[in-house]
């Protein structure tokens, strides 16, 4: 049995990650591929309770190091819960987030350093890495904007200022040149059903090579 395929979706907030990461896991299981959708920060029933302290809007004295402790430690928990025992078990898992959030959110939107967030997360992850990123790319203005505009409830990261999205934005410039090998860039401008179009093209092509190794 072949090792399933760990891909993430990522990109600022109002980019489209959980729109498109899900139809394009709905459109692949009608089609009978074993994939599974998941998300972070929660994923699992301890990771949610870690998500809901993290972005809780009462919240916002959270320290810094605090919030980016907490991303690890619910991420840590997803991968042991969900993520490890579905790629063991041959099944390609589809995530709407991972460590590159933290790197882009914690690492630069807090200034705490790219560097330093990756190695909090090394202990948490033990070098389980995704295979493939589909990175969906907005300016950090037009995603608030979406954001404003489609949520009736802003969480506590909806809620910083535009100058924290930017340091985001600049984050993840950062992060697509330094795993340009496992990046695949989709603007995500475009209509939302042309981006879910190529999204689905992209990650087929992986699955199917995946398949056929």
């Amino acid at each position: 049995m072949n090792k399933g395929l760990f891909i993430t979706f990522e990109g600022p907030d109002g980019s489209g990650k959980t729109t498109v990461s899900t139809a394009v896991t709905q459109r692949l299981e009608a089609e009978g591929y074993q994939v599974r959708y998941t998300r972070e920060p929660g994923g699992s029933n301890i990771a949610e309770e870690i998500r809901h302290i993290i972005l809780d809007p009462k919240n916002t004295d959270m320290d810094a190091r605090t919030e980016a402790l907490l991303y690890a430690a619910s991420r840590r928990q997803h991968l042991s819960d969900k993520v490890l025992p579905a790629l063991e078990n041959g099944i390609h898992v589809i995530s709407d987030r991972f460590v590159d959030s933290s790197l882009a959110y914690q690492g630069c939107g807090r200034q705490i350093g790219i560097d330093e967030v990756y190695n909090i997360n090394q202990f948490a992850i033990e070098g389980h890495m995704p295979d493939k990123t589909i990175f969906l790319q907005i300016d950090a203005e037009t995603g608030l904007k979406r954001i404003q505009k489609g949520r009736a409830v802003l969480d506590r990261l909806d809620q910083e200022s535009i100058e924290f999205h930017q340091r985001v934005h600049q984050g993840y410039e950062e992060i697509l040149k330094k795993y340009a090998d496992r990046m695949i860039i989709v603007d995500a401008t475009k209509d939302v059903d042309e981006v879910i179009e190529q999204a689905y093209t992209i990650v087929k092509g992986l699955l199917d090579a995946c398949e056929s190794a």
